[in-house]
């Protein structure tokens, strides 16, 4: 589409920065005296720090950030930010942040020139594989690589060359049920459809905080002026959570709802749609096979057999569905809570049917599939291979990160013996996470492409640090994918690279071209490295600008150059049916022998009185005692990383417990005194915040902190330690088709603590 015929930005008016109101405090730009005989530049940028792709406009002076503001002329986020987004000065400035590669010598860490530790980190991978084979090296990628472009472009290309199929990611704790959904029912994993927001008039969040996240899994700055959009025309927005979070606040209507039980109410809902004449295809007539199976799959499902196990009345429960079937244009929106569950992809597949069946899917209002600038195609496969130790199917070429500790412990062939990581700390954020904190002392070899000497790079025989990102260029390739409204945005680099260092093209190109070296001393031909050699001799940019033009608008590189605030593409567009690698013909799959196991499994469950690991009444020998655990995310905290940056640590311990006064009462505890919490697998100690924002028998924690581990480099991050929720969720029940991570709806036991 030339660019001249492109929607131009719609008059919705961004979001004003509040400047001068000390409620708003924590969104007013950041704004610092200019270093003296220094000229001053103004750069356009793209915040990584989380999904939401803010644009901001930067003033440097010298090497010197200067200013952070919401950049008005951004087509998506038009001007707002959040306050991670004074981080990104944090990050760049920080003394802790890693310049130079690090060797571990004895036991004892030495900086190493860039040469010396790129061999030594190729020659210890190839050592291990040589010695054991090419899967006894495993890799693990943390979700900050998805947010830079440099990492994003090189990590998958080196672990292709690498050659292990023993792949992990912070996606197997995170998405991956929903990107299952989408496999088994679009027909690739990426075919996610997201909640046209800038249309609907009906909106159902359900295990999501998009007012922290601006969305997951859909990028969505501003979510704040996003519902009152919603509201000012007339519309409706319902919050079904264990928590009245920041969203439900903001919401018409909030629904507890009890963790993990949100399969059941899916269900009920579907049963009431069929049972009330409510379906109603829409786009998707014609495409849709499996309808009846859905009919008869969800009969045994009415609202009041399962009122008592979701904590939701029937007469809700009905309500709500009509009222949404009913809507002139509804979106229903489910993420993380409905995915790190003990029923993630079932929960994750019902939202997708409900939407479907009441016609909510590419039309406007609705669900609507982006249709990006640079799109990145990726069809996906499933159960090609399984874990070696409890057999759980591969998906998308990788394994859970749930069974990454027992693979290093297991003696046999296939046992890991090597490990690379790249922007990950799972020690801090995978179920069990002090099992693998102990699980990789045990490996022979490690390396990490990582900033920070944290609770797992702690392990590493090699750490490669890359260049800050403001010394790289940006696009968000993979998020706006995701985005709630088509635009693209480029930015060049807003320093010049700093004096010797790398970026993570640069780091891992140079790791490929030693690992070919090493490989062609043997008598084995690779051609992946060479293939991945060859990639490497080209640039992010090039990558790029090679995207944009298989495109499916006429956007160039210089079209992005001459438009740093970012092109506008217009509103989402109906046809995403018939875009992209799907099944055939743009079908839509809605039986899968999976999806019957699971419901089977859930029916049985139920009948047992439980939901997973819990139990209804969450009971135990002392009910007083015994609660359901979730996570929870804050709006300065998206990964433990965040927890060094001074501008996000201010203010009160976030790090605590939070829990209904009602329950505080019974067990004898007041605001502020220290709790025991306890699971199956390990004991922290936390603080409690009492509110009643929390449902009766459910306790909250924050995730990424727990900064207590010896040898880590993160001075403000160990002053405010906090402890993990990691430590207390369990690796060994997982979700049950894809084995991803439960981190919500954990079963533990609260008592008052004996620590000061």
């Amino acid at each position: 589409m030339p660019l001249e015929t492109v929607e131009s930005t719609s008059n919705i008016k961004a979001e004003a920065v509040q400047i001068g109101n000390p409620a708003h405090a924590d969104f007013l730009p950041l704004s610092l005296p200019a270093c003296d005989n220094a000229t001053m530049a103004t750069h356009h940028r793209t915040c990584n720090l989380c999904e939401a792709n803010c644009g901001l406009v930067l003033e440097v002076s010298g090497r010197t950030i200067v200013s952070i503001k919401g950049d008005e002329n951004d087509p998506l986020s038009r001007g707002y930010l959040c306050p991670k987004a004074y981080g990104l000065k944090d990050l760049y400035e920080d003394p802790d942040r890693l310049r130079v590669p690090l060797v571990k010598q004895d036991g004892s860490w030495r900086e190493a020139d860039w040469e010396e530790a790129i061999d030594f980190a190729a020659e210890g991978l190839h050592r291990v594989q040589e010695a054991h084979g090419v899967n006894a090296v495993a890799s693990y990628v943390g979700n900050p690589s998805v947010h830079n472009l440099t990492a994003l472009l090189a990590g998958p290309a080196f672990i292709r060359a690498l050659g292990s199929r023993l792949r992990f990611s912070a996606s197997s704790i995170d998405q991956f049920p929903k990107m299952l959904s989408a496999y088994l029912v679009y027909g690739a994993q990426l075919a996610i459809p997201v909640p046209d927001l800038e249309r609907t008039e009906y909106l159902i969040v359900q295990g999501a905080n998009p007012v922290v996240s601006n969305g997951s899994l859909m990028t969505a700055p501003g979510m704040k002026k996003r519902i009152r959009d919603i509201q000012s025309r007339g519309g409706k927005v319902v919050v079904i959570d264990p928590r009245r979070t920041e969203t439900a606040k903001l919401a018409d209507e909030h629904l507890f709802l009890r963790p993990g039980a949100d399969a059941p109410l899916l269900l009920a809902m579907l049963q009431v749609l069929f049972a009330h004449g409510r379906v109603e295809l829409g786009a998707a007539e014609g495409r849709v096979e499996g309808l009846e199976h859905v009919r008869e799959m969800c009969a045994q499902f009415s609202p009041e057999t399962v009122a008592e196990a979701t904590g939701v009345s029937a007469a809700d429960i009905e309500r709500i569905a009509l009222e949404f079937a009913d809507a002139p244009k509804a979106a229903y929106y489910g993420r993380i809570g409905t995915c790190v569950q003990s029923y993630g992809t079932l929960a994750s597949y019902l939202i997708d049917v409900i939407n479907i069946v009441t016609g909510r899917v590419d039309v406007e209002g609705g669900l609507m599939f982006p249709n990006p600038a640079a799109p990145l195609s990726s069809k996906g496969h499933y159960k090609k291979w399984y874990s070696r130790v409890r057999d759980i199917p591969e998906f998308g070429g990788e394994l859970p990160v749930a069974t990454l500790a027992e693979e290093i412990e297991t003696p046999g062939e296939g046992q890991i013996r090597g490990l690379f990581t790249m922007a990950g700390n799972p020690v801090l954020s995978v179920p069990n996470g002090a099992r693998l904190d102990a699980a990789l002392d045990s490996l022979d070899f490690m390396v990490s492409v990582d900033p920070s000497l944290n609770e797992t790079t702690r392990h590493a025989d090699v750490i490669l640090p890359p260049r800050h990102s403001l010394e790289n260029p940006s696009y968000s390739a993979v998020l706006l994918q995701l985005a709630v409204r088509d635009v693209a945005k480029y930015s060049p680099p807003v320093f010049e690279p700093s004096e010797g260092s790398m970026s993570e093209w640069e780091i891992l190109g140079g790791m490929v071209e030693k690992l070919g070296e090493l490989r062609a001393q043997g008598e084995e031909t690779d051609r992946a490295t060479g293939m991945a050699c060859a990639y490497f001799s080209a640039d992010p940019q090039t990558v790029i600008a090679s995207l944009l033009a298989s495109g499916p608008y006429e956007v160039t590189m210089d079209d992005l150059l001459a438009n740093p605030s970012g092109v506008d593409l217009g509103s989402l567009k109906a046809g995403g049916l018939d875009r992209g690698r799907r099944h055939d013909e743009g079908a839509i799959k809605l039986g899968h022998p999976e999806i019957d196991g699971e419901v089977s499994r859930l029916r049985d469950e139920l009948t047992r009185g439980r939901i997973g690991e819990v139990s209804f009444a969450a009971g135990g020998s002392d009910p007083d005692a015994s609660f359901v655990l979730i996570g929870r995310r804050q709006l300065r905290s998206n990964n433990s990383w965040m927890h060094n940056c001074p501008s996000l640590m201010t203010g009160g311990d976030r790090c605590s417990l939070l829990m209904n006064p009602a329950d505080a009462g019974r067990l004898g505890v007041t605001g502020g005194s220290r709790v025991s919490v306890s699971s199956a697998v390990g004991q922290v100690d936390i603080p409690v915040e009492l509110t009643d924002d929390m449902m009766p028998g459910v306790v909250s924690m924050p995730h990424g902190f727990g900064h207590t581990r010896p040898g880590v480099r993160m001075s403000l991050a160990q002053d405010f330690p906090g402890a993990s929720m990691n430590d207390v969720t369990d690796d060994g029940p997982t979700e049950g088709l894809m084995g991803n991570g439960i981190l919500t709806g954990v079963p533990v036991r609260v008592v008052a603590s004996e620590s000061p």
